[in-house]
């Protein structure tokens, strides 16, 4: 690749992180400035890059690594080793630990020189990516979508320490569910302090048997959530407790069940605060109405404040600007900031806001499904349940939970008020039942780069295909995106066809 003639097109890809000694200097500006403390660089990093705000992204200390490169016109290379040399002589940061081998065993032993060295790295890694260099070698070898034969990803073994189990606490979800909740003696894991570690629920409790006392084993799963691996029932002194499961919510008090087979056990009241802070939280998220500035902590203090007492009251904060005012932290630009975030929520897709309302079991997917089929809340709200489990994609217990929330007079005037406070619940026009994908079964498994799994649902459904979540015989296509599942490989046993991500767009037409 000749250096005094650039290319007229160049897609350079890469990753970007937040050295580690960037991350505490960040932190300890916050912690003098009374601000929420990050809880590692990962988590900074991709919070970062999704701020609406490019100001506050500009002034995070992010770092762009480039680690290979996509469209190109104009440009040719033979090598990977070659591209990545030529990206860092055009200026783009690469990592100073790419090496070249010609031998299996000298890969293997860099990777055990790389493990050594993990804990004194300026960033965090969770393994080495081992690529053939040779591009005409990469072709030869093939890919399944972008899970190429070419490349693995050789991770180290989550990073484990022991501790001991101080408590087990009770947390209660925006669904009412009661989930048992780890307090732990802090310990260093990974770069990261870990005091606490989802149990997920009684049985896991039971299974691994963890009790108050305990000292356990405990890693971050996938280099983030913290979790306990076991018991370490040697060193028991027989002072440890045994986790019961309380009959009462925690929070409110109200009586708790376990409906039919669900593991889970839920708190049966619609008033209960804890509830109540995780459905505004959701309600105000990203992926919902997206108010930004309503995070946990605020729907913790206006809830407290009696500023809210159901997700219609968010449309109603601007009347307590004044006593917002006197709050610590707030100034006359915050409130103004969220009221702003508050009155452009109120124009969100159907979609996002059937998402919004928390419905139990209906996730981004299933309210696009709805929000295409009905076209309208109400039409949706005056549907029966047999009709609704009719929708592909669509089964029995979905339809129950849809039909029952809608059914509730609670939720039906909540959703009155959120009309009266000016949210518009549009019409959607999505409705195309024929087109050249007409009655061809899809299922989609990894991660797409140019779509969102929703969106692609969409698109699909849209030119008259449909969507199932396993692959069979009569599946026509599975699209392959990074990381596929067991999917992949089943779609290769089956003989069904498979296709990567520009074999798709091709397809549609994109």
């Amino acid at each position: 690749m000749r250096q005094d003639k650039p290319p007229e097109l160049l897609e350079v890809r890469g990753e970007v992180i937040i050295y580690k000694a960037d991350f505490e200097k960040f932190n300890q500006r916050r912690n003098e400035a009374g601000e929420e403390l990050f809880a590692n660089p990962r988590n900074m990093a991709a919070g970062s890059l999704r701020q609406l705000d490019s100001k506050i992204t500009a002034s995070r200390p992010l770092r762009f690594f480039a680690y290979g490169v996509g469209q190109q016109e104009g440009a040719s290379f033979s090598s990977h080793f070659e591209t990545m040399e030529y990206l860092k002589l055009s200026g783009f940061r690469i990592s100073e630990y790419l090496r070249k081998f010609d031998k299996p065993d000298d890969v293997e032993k860099y990777f055990d020189k790389i493990l050594s060295q993990r804990e004194s790295l300026q960033y965090d890694i969770d393994g080495v990516v081992i690529k053939i260099n040779s591009y005409d070698q990469q072709d030869i070898a093939g890919i399944l979508s972008r899970s190429p034969r070419w490349a693995v990803a050789w991770k180290f073994l989550a990073v484990q320490k022991t501790t001991t189990v101080e408590d087990i606490i009770v947390q209660v979800g925006r669904t009412g569910v009661l989930t048992p909740v780890a307090v732990l003696k802090p310990v260093q894991v990974g770069g990261v302090i870990v005091s606490r570690a989802t149990l997920h629920n009684e049985q896991e409790v039971q299974r691994k048997d963890i009790r108050v006392g305990d000292t356990v084993l405990v890693q971050r799963a996938g280099d983030v959530i913290p979790e306990v691996v076991m018991v370490i029932a040697e060193k028991r002194t027989g002072h440890e407790k045994k986790f019961v499961m309380p009959d009462r919510c925690p929070v409110c008090g109200s009586k708790v069940e376990r409906i039919g087979d669900e593991v889970a056990i839920r708190c049966t009241s619609l008033y209960c605060r804890a509830q109540l802070v995780e459905k505004i939280f959701h309600f105000a998220s990203r992926s919902a109405m997206d108010i930004e500035g309503l995070g946990y902590k605020t729907s913790e203090e206006f809830i407290d404040k009696e500023f809210i007492k159901t997700v219609a009251d968010i449309y109603l904060l601007y009347m307590k600007k004044d006593e917002i005012l006197t709050l610590e932290g707030w100034g006359e630009k915050s409130i103004q900031n969220l009221l702003d975030a508050i009155e452009g929520s109120k124009s969100r897709e159907l979609y996002r806001i059937i998402y919004a309302l928390g419905i139990f079991d209906v996730g981004e997917n299933t309210a696009h499904l709805l929000a295409d089929h009905f076209g309208s809340i109400e039409q949706l709200m005056q549907t029966g349940e047999g009709e609704i489990s009719k929708i592909h994609g669509i089964g029995p217990v979905v339809a129950h939970s849809v039909y029952k929330f809608f059914n509730d007079k609670i939720n039906v005037d909540i959703i009155n008020l959120l009309k009266k406070y000016g949210v518009k619940f549009p019409e959607e026009v999505r409705k195309v039942k024929s087109g050249p994908l007409k009655d061809k079964v899809f299922v989609l498994t990894g991660a797409l780069e140019s779509f969102t799994r929703p969106e692609a649902q969409i698109l699909i459904e849209s030119l008259g295909g449909k969507i199932t979540s396993s692959v069979s015989k009569k599946t026509d296509y599975v699209v392959v995106g990074a990381d596929p599942g067991s999917k992949a490989d089943k779609a290769n046993a089956l003989g069904v066809k498979m296709l990567n991500e520009t074999e798709f767009k091709k397809l549609i037409g994109v």
